[in-house]
């Protein structure tokens, strides 16, 4: 199950409309068809703009967010459109809110896993007694994926939210995908570490930057040596990417007009 109806932005499949991406999801969950979505940001664009096998895994998932501020004001800007990021780490947080499905938390840290284990039964109680696990670090491709399917198929999660980095976790997906019976994976990386209550080293913006659309610079200042050199390789591929847009937005509503 994918969805067929939604834009490329970016050579990526992206949903701008929350509900209908929230509706997607719990279509899935209800009907019991396994599958993922992705958090798209600057780097996995870019991975995906140079990787053609990367952009096909972000294009297989059932419905992908936009989580940058900033790509949603370039795509809003060439497609004149009134459209907003809608950002993985509040997605985290208003489906865990919700009380209503059972996960299954996968990657990271035992430090992290346990401090999010804590924080979340806070939330919901009822987290405290789900399936909390990590992975050996190894290559994507060294992973024993039907072990790993056939632990999260024994536990029936409605949601299984992976944690190992983008673009690995997107991968991982993929592969984990045609082993699972059901359940929604969601690749989020740093977000174990967001909600792990003070665990890792890892942590979210504070308010008054995510008020100001100032994530991503609070990100670049935590962890220059990673994000830094991610959001470089976004800049040199951007202007390509914009001319390349532009012409696909006039194309088609040249194509529109003659109709």
């Amino acid at each position: 199950m994918t969805s067929t109806d939604d834009k490329t932005y970016f050579n990526v499949r992206l949903e701008f409309d929350r509900d209908k991406l929230d509706r997607t999801i719990f279509e899935a969950i209800e009907k019991g068809i396994p599958g993922y979505s992705c958090s798209v940001e600057s780097n996995n664009l870019t991975v995906a703009n140079r990787n053609p096998e990367f952009l096909k895994v972000l294009n297989g998932a059932l419905v992908n967010n936009c989580d940058g501020s900033i790509l949603a004001k370039i795509l809003a800007w060439i497609h004149g459109e009134n459209i907003d990021s809608y950002i993985g780490a509040d997605i985290f947080t208003k489906y865990v809110g919700m009380k209503r499905f059972r996960q299954f938390f996968l990657g990271n840290t035992e430090e992290v896993l346990a401090g999010l284990r804590e924080n979340l039964s806070k939330v919901d109680p009822k987290i405290r007694d789900m399936r909390f696990e990590t992975l050996p670090f190894r290559a994507v491709d060294e992973f024993d994926y039907p072990a790993i399917a056939e632990m999260i198929n024994a536990d029936n999660p409605d949601i299984i939210w992976v944690s190992l980095g983008a673009p690995k976790q997107e991968m991982f997906m993929a592969r984990l995908k045609p082993y699972l019976k059901r359940g929604v994976m969601f690749g989020y990386g740093a977000i174990f570490n967001f909600n792990a209550g003070g665990a890792g080293n890892v942590r979210r913006a504070p308010k008054w930057m995510l008020r100001l659309r100032l994530e991503w610079l609070h990100r670049a200042l935590e962890q220059p040596k990673k994000n830094i050199p991610r959001y470089w390789g976004f800049i040199k591929i951007l202007p390509g990417l914009i001319i390349q847009e532009r012409k696909k937005v006039k194309a088609a509503r040249k194509a529109s007009a003659s109709h």
